[in-house]
């Protein structure tokens, strides 16, 4: 049990820490990494807690990637904004990255080379975990940085095979016959039902299928795990395995953050070299902003991206570790992984209100032109506005339709909401948290607003601006919890409802025989 005492409790204790502070977890996590590295071998700690977390961490990437596979489109990440800016952000932070490691921490051009291109990648785990938490993974921006993310693994992997000699044999070209798994890995997830099976199920196809199925072949199981979630991604029930597997992803991913600290600890060269490319970390987003308006995005999509991808990568360690001319800076990127994490983690929690703030000086950098995430301005005859239509959002729609409404459903999933024109509805891709949106959208025609997303900043955000444009109609929300009533009221909602609880009226209307209820009446 002592392995449990000092990784369970050193992460709570710090993960604890941090929340007071404003901090993510994952901040205090990095922390307690550090300090179980730092005062374990003194206090008793056994020499396996550094395999076991990094055993631990491996599990928990490898579920995270896959479960960002069932949110994705395979499409997606062929679009030009994401390989072209994936491509030429890899190409231009190498040129910039090499030199000043060449002149400043080696005297081997390869080595510097090497660096280079471990400090162009960016991390696919905290990106995800950020945009995750914030329910920002279906977002236009979200699924940018995503793609980005993906093509800039396969680079890493192309780099590892060349510099490492561990070029994939003729195995590895299996994987362009992955998709003809596709119709039995649907019909497995059908058999699965909905209990502890399906757990088992997700966990088989992303460490069993993917992880080590892939290495097998010859290549990475952090691909394998995610090339099995976009298999499955098209899937009824994507969404409820992704559920199904949160808190184990989540339990397994504190293991990557301590054993980020685990890797080793610094001497003053490292802390030097750390301290040189934090102050380098903005470089990185700059380039990606200027690149994502490059390729016609708006300057809200491309400073939001850009943000989520302004960190280095945990790949970047992957790399340096798999080719022996890289070893002896292991330790330093380590530290200069965790710095950008601890920089990144709290700024992408502000990231709307910072952009919020600047949005002015950004929108002079915003090409004139028709942008692949433009919004629309005019509602046409719509009465009733609709955010977020997930199942929430879509069974207000179809109510709403029989009741003689003409609602009109928000998302600001493009693929969700073409899925939803497609079958006839009347959706549109916008984002609440947009002022672009919201600067140019009419609403004299419409009379009451629902509000179906999950994100409580989200619909906290819609109602204020709907308020501030003199919206008077009602405003109806849902609330996963009790204490979200009072601040959406406070921001201007009408009704918010406590969603468990309207599930139980609705069954003990259709219990009564009582099932016209109408979504938006005080009653």
């Amino acid at each position: 049990m002592v392995f449990e005492v000092f990784a369970i409790g050193a992460a709570f204790v710090f993960g604890l820490a941090a929340r007071p502070l404003g901090l993510p977890p994952l901040v205090g996590f990095l922390a307690a990494g550090f300090v179980i590295n730092a005062a374990g071998p003194h206090v008793g700690m056994p020499d396996t807690t550094g395999p076991i977390l990094e055993y631990i961490a491996n599990l928990g990437v490898l579920i995270l990637l896959f479960t960002v596979g069932l949110k994705l489109k395979i499409k997606q990440i062929g679009e030009p904004h994401v390989v072209g800016v994936s491509l030429l952000h890899f190409a231009l932070s190498v040129a910039l990255f090499t030199p000043l490691a060449r002149a400043f921490f080696t005297d081997d051009w390869t080595v510097a080379l090497l660096v280079g291109i471990a400090l162009a990648f960016s991390s696919t785990v905290l990106a995800a975990k950020m945009l995750e938490s914030k329910r920002e993974m279906g977002t236009f921006h979200g699924r940018t940085a995503i793609g980005i993310l993906i093509v800039q693994d396969i680079i890493a992997l192309v780099v590892l095979a060349i510099f490492s000699g561990k070029v994939p044999g003729p195995w590895a070209l299996l994987i362009f016959a992955t998709p003809l798994l596709r119709p039995f890995l649907h019909k497995l997830l059908d058999w699965a039902g909905h209990d502890e099976v399906l757990v088992l199920a997700g966990m088989a196809l992303a460490l069993v299928i993917g992880g080590y199925g892939f290495e097998i072949i010859g290549l990475k199981g952090e691909i394998g795990a995610l090339v099995m979630g976009l298999l499955l991604s098209n899937h009824p029930r994507a969404s409820e395995l992704s559920d199904a597997l949160w808190s184990l992803k989540e339990i397994f991913l504190v293991g990557f953050f301590l054993s980020i600290g685990m890797s080793g600890l610094p001497d003053w060269d490292a802390l030097i070299f750390a301290v040189v490319l934090g102050l380098m970390l903005p470089l990185k987003g700059i380039l990606f902003f200027f690149l994502l308006l490059a390729f016609r995005l708006r300057a809200r999509t491309a400073f939001l991206s850009a943000l989520s991808l302004t960190v280095y990568s945990e790949f970047g360690l992957i790399v340096a570790t798999g080719i022996p001319a890289a070893e002896p800076f292991v330790v330093p990127l380590a530290i200069a992984v965790s710095v950008s994490f601890l920089i990144a983690a709290p700024i992408n929690r502000l990231a709307h209100p910072l952009y919020e703030r600047f949005e002015q000086r950004l929108h002079r950098f915003e090409r004139v032109t028709r942008h692949p995430d433009e919004q629309p301005a005019d509602l046409g005859d719509a009465d009733v506005l609709i955010f977020g239509m997930g199942r929430t959002g879509s069974a207000t729609y179809e109510v709403l339709i029989q009741n003689g409404s003409k609602p009109i459903g928000l998302d600001a999933d493009t693929y969700k909401a073409a899925a939803h024109a497609k079958a006839g509805r009347n959706v549109v891709f916008a984002d609440a948290e947009d002022s672009n949106f919201w600067s140019s959208v009419e609403l004299g025609k419409i009379k009451a607003a629902v509000l179906a997303m999950d994100d409580l900043e989200a619909k906290l955000i819609a109602t204020r601006t709907l308020r501030a444009k003199g919206f008077t109609g009602p405003i109806v929300t849902h609330a996963l919890h009790e204490e979200h009533i009072d601040l959406m009221k406070e921001a201007g909602a009408n009704q918010t409802y406590l969603t468990m609880r309207e599930a139980g009226r609705s069954l003990a209307h259709h219990a009564s025989g009582t099932t016209s209820v109408d979504p938006l009446s005080d009653k």
